[in-house]
């Protein structure tokens, strides 16, 4: 299923993931989504998505735009305060965290043609010069984009426990041109790697059928 949709979706792709050897499967019961980035509709919506995608398997989900103050992630933080958060958080019930963030932006340029092959018809350098000479100057010779290199962590909280990673998971976002596409496709790949790797629940036909009731009216 995971390499279905990776070879299915165009902008967004899951590179490499990770998986705690000593976790066969996982039941998060409250979790705190984080999503780290100054954009703030960006955040509201990646969080607000996941959550009802978690809500639907069976999760207690709590937005860390609605807990957390709307300075964080924009100031740092302290060792000390961040151990305060996590015993705030065990304290409050919550046993997870499902943390993303951009790590990286790489600027790309590909080529529309294959320059590289070799042709018997350019048997000398001026033919070949004179064929190849604008590849430089014609924007129809190249696509230039931008990929973003996102990172999604799972960790346990439980207090019986040291803060463990569960799971981590390497995705890159492929020129993105509308922050609902890239939310919506970020978060179903996201819950497709999680359900194959046994990290939540899978969703039930009676949660899909209330789903599209809801929507409906």
């Amino acid at each position: 299923m995971i390499i279905f949709y990776i070879t299915s979706c165009t902008d967004v792709q899951l590179v490499e993931n990770w998986k705690n050897p000593d976790i066969d499967s996982y039941e998060p019961y409250k979790v705190l989504v984080v999503g780290l980035t100054a954009n703030i509709e960006a955040r509201e919506k990646f969080e607000k998505q996941l959550k009802e995608e978690l809500e639907l398997r069976g999760s207690e989900i709590v937005m860390s735009i609605d807990l957390l103050n709307p300075s964080f992630g924009n100031e740092k933080m302290t060792e000390d305060e961040i151990k305060v958060l996590e015993n705030n958080l065990i304290n409050d019930g919550f046993d997870t965290v499902l943390f993303s963030k951009i790590v990286g932006i790489e600027d790309k340029i590909t080529y529309k043609r294959n320059y590289d092959a070799y042709s018997e018809t350019n048997r000398k350098f001026r033919e070949d010069y004179l064929k190849y000479q604008d590849i430089f100057y014609t924007p129809d010779y190249f696509d230039e984009y931008t990929v973003y290199h996102a990172e999604t962590s799972m960790y346990c909280i439980c207090p019986t426990k040291d803060r463990e990673l569960i799971w981590k998971g390497y995705i890159d976002i492929i020129d993105p041109k509308s922050i609902d596409e890239t939310v919506n496709d970020y978060v179903r790949l996201l819950i497709v790697v999680l359900e194959e790797q046994q990290l939540i629940n899978t969703k039930t036909i009676e949660q899909e059928t209330q789903t599209k009731d809801t929507k409906s009216i």
